[in-house]
């Protein structure tokens, strides 16, 4: 089993046609794929769901910091 602490390695992907950056640790870019992948969408498309939800938030976090708090919530 290999160590789940690992860098952050960037990305890039497409929120509504505009192209961005993430950096997220390799466990976190796995639970997205496989979040993606539960509802049958491309990892764009659940990463501009994400993205929309956290800018109507009070204090929208980063992009990044919104993925995790996402996918962590998900699984509560």
């Amino acid at each position: 089993m290999s160590t789940p602490y690992h860098p952050p390695v960037k990305r890039s992907v497409e929120i509504a046609g505009h192209k961005t950056s993430i950096s997220l640790e390799p466990l976190f870019w796995d639970m997205l794929r496989d979040a993606a992948q539960a509802e049958a969408i491309p990892v764009n498309a659940l990463v501009a769901r994400i993205d929309s939800e956290r800018i109507r938030a009070e204090t929208p976090p980063g992009l990044a910091g919104a993925i995790r708090i996402w996918l962590v919530s998900r699984g509560s």
